[in-house]
């Protein structure tokens, strides 16, 4: 029924597949920044959190009965950490941007998304009742052409993302400020950011000192720094109480796994805890990639652009028979393919050093 579309990918190198993680391979590839996924000890401190209630699974939405103690304990933390009034917690960062942008953009309002947004997000555009106006990616002086060009009746709406997932850079802060100047609400998709940026590990919002307001959302995942899986969402209590209401993600979806919730508030109490080391690991991370390629990342995913298709598989092949793991991303989830590598903690700066040795070679 579909051959002739599946023969047309195949052609054009676009093919997908499941891709099982190599045990014996070297990591470059998974969003598993901090290694918190290989940690059994935190494994075992989340499954003893879930034994000491009567049973395991959420069983039913959040709002007929399925919100547990659980959920409620880490939706408090994330607040405190992170100075927001309000938290809920949602089944996976898809299903969190889907809910947060269809439920807040209503008929008379407009959303401002970066072009370069995560494809949930974009998936989301597709069902909002307002209008919706793509800005250049990371930038600000397009965003503020569009907005003072743009006639409403209702909000303005903004949405960026504290590091890009392709492009590996972060928001700019002047999109902090332009919300602010037009009393814009400003959705920060934290998916990259948090765990991975900032003096606490906490993000974008934490990196640039800024104090959460009525306008912000941090919206962030637990299936990448958190080693875990499902998402969740920050604002006010105002923000909250109307997705509880509006956000069709929630109230249709079973609530989020209990063992992948206590897994991820014991992987982030680990974080807290351990901050301080795990930001001089990340350092020296970004360090390595400074002296091998003469550019500092501002997050932990470094895209290395290659000339096609077919190069970018043939790169991917070589490293991965060499035990490297890296991501090969390519159109149309990007504009020109790239092997995107992933800096994580638990991986030794060594490794790094051979494996961008070992691209220069295979680019020559």
């Amino acid at each position: 029924m579909y051959e002739k579309e599946l023969t047309a990918l195949k052609k054009a190198g676009r093919f997908r597949q499941p891709i099982s993680s190599d045990f014996e391979s070297i990591d470059m590839a998974s969003n598993d920044y901090l290694g918190l996924a290989h940690k059994s000890k935190l494994l075992k401190l989340a499954f003893k959190k879930l034994s000491h209630y009567p049973y395991h699974a959420p069983k039913s939405s959040l709002f007929v009965g399925g919100y547990h103690p659980i959920h409620q304990e880490f939706e408090d933390a994330l607040c405190k950490a992170n100075q927001f009034e309000a938290g809920v917690v949602v089944g996976s960062g898809f299903l969190a941007n889907l809910g947060l942008i269809e439920a807040l953009v209503r008929r008379s309002d407009v959303l401002f998304i970066d072009e370069s947004y995560h494809a949930s997000g974009m998936v989301a555009t597709k069902l909002v009742q307002g209008k919706v106006v793509l800005f250049k990616h990371n930038d600000p002086d397009d965003l503020l052409k569009k907005l003072n060009s743009t006639q409403l009746k209702g909000r303005r709406i903004i949405a960026v993302e504290g590091i890009y997932s392709m492009e590996g850079d972060m928001v700019r802060r002047e999109f902090f400020e332009i919300s602010e100047k037009f009393d814009a609400l400003m959705i920060v998709d934290e998916a990259h950011s948090s765990g991975t940026v900032g003096p606490n590990l906490l993000g974008v919002f934490d990196h640039y000192n800024i104090k959460p307001n009525s306008l912000h959302i941090k919206m962030g995942t637990l299936g990448k720094a958190y080693g875990s899986y499902g998402a969740y969402i920050l604002g006010s209590r105002e923000i909250v109480s109307f997705l509880h209401n509006r956000a069709k993600s929630l109230i249709y979806a079973t609530a989020p796994s209990l063992f992948d919730i206590a897994l991820a508030s014991t992987n982030f109490d680990y974080i807290m805890r351990k901050k301080e080391k795990l930001k001089r690991k990340i350092d020296r991370l970004k360090d390595q990639v400074r002296a091998k390629m003469g550019v500092y990342p501002e997050g932990m995913i470094v895209p290395v652009e290659i000339p096609d298709i077919e190069t970018t598989m043939r790169i991917r092949d070589i490293l991965k028979s060499q035990k490297f793991e890296v991501g090969a991303i390519r159109p149309p989830t990007v504009s020109k393919p790239i092997l995107r590598i992933i800096l994580r903690t638990s991986v030794k700066p060594k490794h790094y050093r051979k494996l961008f040795d070992q691209i220069d070679a295979c680019l020559r």
